[in-house]
């Protein structure tokens, strides 16, 4: 039996069942497939509900605002994913007449699509034979072969999209894209991979040659880089001062508390010295640490972040520009990053408590 055939009937007895796979519906497809990159399916899954229910048409997601979608987005990151979402669904409308394109020259056009987005929607969609090779796909070939080359060079690149295509069943390219990942993700996984059950245990080579801890490899990139934010929670009567970050950075267009950034962690005294606090709180604002630092990290980023609490109104010398008050109970409304709306769900109380 072939390694496709062999790989489809495991498909179709332990396979997951997952929404976006009872359609042909190529923006159905789409809107899952930018929701779950970089994405698990567990928390991506609600999301595409979400999107799904406010916008069950490409048309509906074009007309949207930009905020919108932003709200709609908060928590999952990579906010660029959401963005670009919206400009695709701005082209379809425009070049495509709304009707959402399923033809793979057509789909890599988009903003946001790669060449393993293009092929899932081509393939889920209209069965169209172009292999997916996401990261479940590369381990999956990797062991199964015995293929050293770093999956994340450039002729690693080319060899395994050559592979792919070579070993997708050009009669049931959907079935078994799908299959595939689902064997990578739930069988042939990166810890723990259930080898001594695994239907290809005699043929795979990285199992044969005690190699399944070390393949798929993969270059070490660039380290990441530290930076501090300060974050400060300037409340007005009932009204609270949010910041609109701007474009050329992390969070493009999504709201948080005025914030400084330093090259280091600071104490209070020391950051109240520092130029951008001068320019815009006065000489004899106090400051009261809210928790922890908190860690978040991005691609190539670790954020350190700290909350502080600014004393009474009167404080704020100046407004930088972006910075805006806000009724207290409609920021719920703003499309926030992480890092705030995980501060506001923990410290409802003390926002409740400062109004008073």
């Amino acid at each position: 039996m072939s390694f496709a055939v062999t790989l489809m009937n495991w498909y179709r007895e332990k396979g997951r069942d997952l929404p976006w796979r009872t359609t042909h519906d190529a923006y159905t497809i789409w809107l899952s497939e930018i929701i779950l990159q970089q994405t698990r399916v567990e928390q991506g899954t609600p999301y595409f509900h979400r999107f799904l229910d406010a916008f069950p048409m490409v048309t509906k997601l074009a007309e949207a605002s930009e905020d919108e979608i932003l709200r709609l987005w908060q928590g999952l990151g990579y906010y660029s994913r959401a963005r670009n979402m919206h400009k695709a669904a701005k082209m379809v409308v425009e070049d495509f007449g709304g009707k959402f394109p399923r033809a793979y020259k057509d789909v890599i056009c988009l903003p946001g699509v790669g060449e393993y987005t293009a092929a899932a929607i081509a393939s889920f969609s209209s069965n169209e034979p172009r292999a997916v090779v996401d990261g479940n796909v590369y381990r999956v070939l990797a062991r199964y072969l015995g293929i050293s080359v770093p999956i994340n060079a450039t002729q690693g690149k080319k060899m395994f999209a050559e592979i792919a295509q070579e070993m997708l069943d050009k009669h049931n390219p959907a079935i078994y894209n799908q299959a595939i990942m689902d064997f990578g993700a739930l069988h042939c996984k990166p810890k723990n991979p259930l080898c001594e059950d695994c239907i290809f245990r005699m043929e795979c080579v990285a199992f044969q040659e005690k190699l399944v801890e070390k393949l798929p490899v993969k270059l070490k990139g660039k380290g990441s880089r530290n930076r501090y934010f300060h974050y400060f929670i300037v409340l007005e009567d009932e009204q609270i001062l949010m910041s609109k970050r701007g474009k050329g950075d992390v969070w493009t267009n999504l709201y948080e508390f005025p914030m400084i950034e330093t090259m280091e962690d600071m104490s209070i005294p020391d950051l109240m010295a520092q130029a951008d606090f001068v320019q815009y709180f006065e000489e004899d604002t106090a400051l009261e640490y809210v928790g922890k630092q908190v860690k978040h990290v991005l691609s190539h980023q670790n954020i350190y972040a700290r909350f502080y609490v600014v004393g009474d109104s009167g404080t704020l010398k100046n407004k930088k520009r972006g910075w805006n008050y806000y009724y207290c109970e409609k920021i719920d409304k703003l499309a926030k990053h992480k890092l705030i709306f995980s501060f506001l769900e923990k410290n409802v109380d003390l926002i409740a408590a400062k109004q008073l």
